[in-house]
């Protein structure tokens, strides 16, 4: 995107941004996914008219909430979204892990607001340079810190609770 945004108008990027957000409305009969193609569409349109780049540098921000209020409906009616995942590995689940799934599920909540915080911050505030180099590749890098963290910590609770 960064490299994108400096040589194309972001009304041709915002088409690209249109065209994933149809793809997205398509491709799901959940709600909340198509509520989100709603929201990039509308970011892409807004990109379109007024061939302004901030509108398509906020899709970052609108992937962590859409992903934040996903994991926080989860939490409100199980199972988690941490916990389906878990069921495709093991479908008979022991009451331990179930509690840990939740555990986890809330602090991918945290995550996705932190996040999503500074996804928006580089968005309005920073250059594009910096909005990149955060949404391009340190989001990333603490998603997988987060993950690799997580994946520890599940290995020893599962080793105190005598499952390997």
């Amino acid at each position: 995107m960064y490299l994108a945004m400096g040589r194309f108008e972001p009304r041709w990027l915002s088409l690209l941004l249109f065209a994933v957000a149809v793809l997205r409305a398509l491709g799901t009969r959940e709600r909340l996914w198509i509520w989100s193609a709603v929201g990039t569409g509308v970011l892409a349109m807004v990109a379109l008219l007024g061939n302004e780049a901030l509108p398509l540098k906020l899709y970052p921000a609108l992937v962590n909430a859409v992903l934040l209020v996903f994991f926080l409906v989860s939490l409100r009616h199980p199972p988690t979204v941490v916990e389906r995942l878990a069921r495709l590995q093991d479908p008979q689940l022991p009451p331990f892990a179930i509690v840990y799934t939740r555990r986890v599920t809330q602090v991918w909540c945290g995550f996705f607001v932190l996040n999503g915080s500074l996804a928006l911050a580089t968005a309005l505030w920073a250059s594009d340079a910096t909005w990149a180099l955060y949404n391009g590749l340190l989001a990333y890098l603490l998603m997988g810190l987060l993950h690799a963290g997580e994946w520890t910590v599940r290995r020893r609770v599962k080793a105190a609770h005598g499952h390997v």
